[in-house]
């Protein structure tokens, strides 16, 4: 645990990996502040509370990854209220499960818009704080996946920004070193969340295949034979927000059980 005064900001938080994310965080030391959207109000307090339970300090701020004024005013509610501001974690993420020969510019625009704009957002609003704070070192973390190595099928979207979320980490890295601040990604596998519940329904139901069965067949390709929990990826962002990985930067991590290689 730091001995420091630290405060990370962690997006789309109030269910999955990013409240995993959160509430590791603040075991490790950190006062957390969460973001999601305000029809999540409700799941979020309960993960503040667990947060506070836990004897850290904690922050729900209704926010729209997608509005860059929303995410700059986030980061500011959180330096406010804490008075410090060390980490942002760009977790929040949708999926878009969809034939490509069938995607609409409707599904398009929604995913780019959070998938990809609330990185850069994410990235320029912690940057532009380090910046005030004196040059203050910082590290920014961003979520990818495992279909940023490898796209899915019925994925092709949601791939095809995790790809991008790998480029902007990488391209964020070599801007950003020189003023002490590092950016890396983390690639979850198949995590047991209510996001990839939905991937598994609406696939079975495009395909016609049993529910369960993409689940299955995932799980097949596994080779320490069980699907990722949040708190496995939790524990690779604990580490890349810690001071053992200082020396890091630029770079995307998979955390997957052993499904993919590269």
């Amino acid at each position: 645990m730091t001995s420091r005064k630290v405060t990370a900001l962690v997006t789309g938080a109030a269910q999955g990996i990013g409240k995993a994310i959160a509430i590791q965080l603040a075991k490790d030391g950190y006062q957390v502040a969460i973001t999601d959207l305000p029809f999540q109000k409700a799941k979020a307090l309960e993960t503040v509370k667990e947060i506070e339970t836990i004897g850290s300090k904690s922050l729900f701020i209704p926010c729209d990854s997608s509005k860059k004024n929303e995410v700059f005013d986030a980061v500011e509610e959180t330096y406010q209220t804490f008075g410090s501001f060390n980490t942002m974690v760009n977790n929040a993420g949708i999926a878009t499960i969809a034939p490509l020969l069938e995607t609409t510019e409707e599904q398009i625009n929604k995913i780019l818009n959070v998938n990809i704009n609330g990185v850069v957002y994410g990235i320029q609003a912690a940057a532009k704080k380090f910046e005030q704070l004196g040059n203050q070192p910082g590290k920014i973390i961003n979520a990818a996946s495992i279909a940023s190595y490898e796209a899915g099928v019925m994925l092709g979207l949601y791939s095809a920004t995790k790809f991008a979320v790998r480029g902007l980490t990488q391209s964020a890295a070599k801007e950003l070193a020189s003023k002490k601040i590092t950016v890396n990604c983390y690639c979850p596998g198949i995590v047991m969340t209510p996001m990839w519940d939905e991937i598994d329904k609406k696939s079975c139901e495009i395909t016609g295949a049993p529910r369960g069965s993409v689940t299955k067949r995932a799980l097949d390709k596994i080779v320490l034979g069980r699907c990722s929990e949040p708190q496995d990826v939790a524990n690779l962002v604990s580490f890349l927000a810690s001071e053992k990985a200082d020396y890091m930067t630029g770079q995307a991590i998979v955390v997957d059980g052993g499904s993919i290689y590269h």
